[in-house]
């Protein structure tokens, strides 16, 4: 998930989200909890505010899940960092991150080129992958703030 629309960093450098990204945020989570059945045990954010802030809403809706901070989810981190922790993942976890690492991860899992932008990450939208038996990733659904 990308995180909800933020503030210019010309009026507050942390970007805290703005009520509209929060409402975005809000929305689309409730949705995927609702009707996509989304239940996960672990919630990673950038660490940055934007995202962390993100992370707590999807929190409200799944308290039993654990947010955390990562490495590597930064706009600019490799995509290569998330897709190679992801191999030995075995439980399912909503990623918090920003553009344009989320569309490079994305690349990188679905066709093995985190160049080819497969997947148009949109604030407060989300897009779940998922992987088959045989470690191949495929877009399952996605929702934006938009359409909910």
């Amino acid at each position: 998930m990308q995180h909800g629309e933020a503030v210019w960093e010309e009026h507050d450098p942390t970007r805290p989200l703005t009520e509209k990204g929060r409402a975005d945020v809000q929305r689309v989570v409730r949705y995927a909890v609702a009707h996509a059945g989304v239940r996960v045990d672990r919630i990673v954010h950038s660490g940055k505010l934007r995202a962390r802030q993100t992370a707590e809403i999807w929190r409200e809706h799944l308290p039993a899940a654990a947010i955390t901070g990562a490495n590597g989810l930064d706009p600019a981190a490799s995509p290569d960092i998330w897709a190679e922790r992801l191999v030995g993942e075995t439980r399912d976890l909503v990623i918090v991150g920003h553009r344009p690492h989320l569309a490079r991860l994305a690349g990188r899992l679905l066709c093995d080129d985190p160049d080819r932008e497969v997947v148009n990450v949109q604030n407060g939208g989300i897009v779940c992958l998922e992987r088959s038996e045989q470690g191949t990733w495929s877009v399952r659904w996605a929702v934006t703030a938009e359409i909910v």
